[in-house]
């Protein structure tokens, strides 16, 4: 039995998955490439955000991170999302269609598609751009300190729920 075989049985028994990582430019050239699939008239596989909502939905979490123009949790309410949401954000497994979605991530409103667009991938280039370091042991909008997986995991995972919700 080689190393080979041991590890593809060890990976097919705990059923492993990992992440894309995000910080890598492969990646983020991966996930900019879906973004620009998209077109003002993209209509969701799920749920009910117009693709235009959907953008400015996934701004948000850059939003949180690079500008300072939501309210920061109060300390009892960080700790009740540290302790009941952090994994569900940070792990890699995937979240499922028609999740909840917390207050700040709501967007009813209408969009412009190119704007949201534009914002998004301005916002998914400077983040590859300051790397995993960057983020490793940064401090998060609501969850506390992150390392550069869980950073990576929750960024990568948010937008590829959304992209597969409009079919890219």
């Amino acid at each position: 039995m080689n190393i080979y075989h041991v590890f593809h049985v060890a990976t097919k028994k705990t059923n492993l998955t990992h992440m894309k990582n995000i910080f890598k430019p492969e990646i983020t050239e991966e996930v900019l490439n879906r973004i620009n699939q998209l077109t003002p008239n993209s209509k969701p596989l799920w749920g009910k955000m117009t693709v235009s909502q959907m953008l400015a939905h996934c701004n948000v979490t850059y939003e949180l991170v690079y500008d300072n123009k939501h309210k920061k949790p109060n300390a009892l309410l960080k700790l009740i999302l540290k302790a009941f949401v952090k994994n569900a954000v940070v792990s890699e497994k995937p979240y499922k269609h028609n999740s909840q979605t917390a207050p700040v991530f709501l967007v009813k409103d209408d969009k412009d598609f190119d704007t949201e667009k534009k914002r998004l991938n301005d916002y998914l280039l400077r983040t590859q751009q300051l790397g995993e370091a960057y983020f490793d042991n940064k401090e998060s909008h609501s969850f506390g300190k992150l390392n550069k997986t869980e950073w990576n995991n929750m960024f990568y995972k948010h937008l590829d729920h959304h992209l597969r919700q409009f079919g890219v």
